[in-house]
């Protein structure tokens, strides 16, 4: 039965990884300026294109469905670490996602030993493996747009055994932040004198948008960094300066 589990488990899983024709691209970041501007730490969202893309963003409200770990050490199989849903934890070069659109996020006020031991966790979970048995866990992504209320599409994804979660969501980057007590999207309560006091959240709650929306990390665009100036555009039709949208 477990054979036939994890059969069907890698046909579904094909299936749901299988790229959607009708991606547009609104970014237009290079590889080049992605590789001058991301720095270790640094956590790459990625607007998917696949089916299960489509149901995350559904679930979460949210443009990005996929989310990618800078180690920046130039390994010869890339210099980003991910979780894919068929082959688990596996590096990826930087060039895999300059057709789509992108997002910068950057921790803030960590040392160089800090990232370090981010990095760290992460590569260790290099060759984690998708859990293919778990069938039910797979299945619910088929429907694109389940007919959910809002407010439980979030726990929908972080429901399972564990590794799915860790292959199609963020679980596996907020598991190496929470390692050295970096926070993400804490629960805040009220404590005494009205004092605040921040609760973790579990890593498998959180979604690929968590680090943009988070406070405590730095959108980083790559245009901006490396010095935009919009005199500079030839726009369509235009004899002179300007243009605009």
């Amino acid at each position: 039965m477990d054979n036939l589990k994890t059969r069907i488990g890698t046909q579904i899983a094909s299936y749901l990884e299988a790229p959607k024709s009708n991606y547009l691209q609104f970014a237009s970041t290079t590889e080049d300026m992605l590789c001058r501007t991301l720095q270790p730490g640094d956590i790459l969202l990625v607007e998917g294109n696949t089916r299960v893309s489509t149901a995350i963003k559904y679930l979460t409200h949210s443009t990005w469905s996929h989310s990618a770990f800078y180690v920046g050490d130039h390994h010869a199989d890339g210099d980003l670490i991910e979780a894919h849903l068929e082959n688990g934890v596996i590096r990826v070069p930087i060039a895999k996602y300059v057709s789509f659109n992108t997002r910068i996020c950057r921790p803030v006020s960590l040392s160089d030993e800090e990232i370090g031991k981010v990095v760290n966790y992460v590569k260790r979970s290099i060759g984690r493996v998708y859990d293919l048995k778990h069938i039910w866990d797979l299945m619910r992504y088929l429907l694109p747009e389940p007919p959910v209320p809002a407010r439980f599409r979030r726990r929908m994804i972080a429901l399972g055994s564990g590794d799915p979660t860790r292959a199609i969501c963020s679980t596996l980057i907020a598991e190496g932040f929470q390692s050295i007590g970096y926070p993400i999207l804490p629960s805040i309560v009220a404590g005494p004198q009205a004092k605040e006091i921040f609760h973790i959240r579990h890593h498998s709650l959180f979604v690929p948008r968590d680090f943009d929306l988070s406070p405590y990390f730095r959108v980083v665009k790559p245009t901006i960094e490396l010095g935009f100036d919009y005199k500079s555009m030839n726009w369509h039709g235009s004899t002179g300066s300007g243009g605009g949208d």
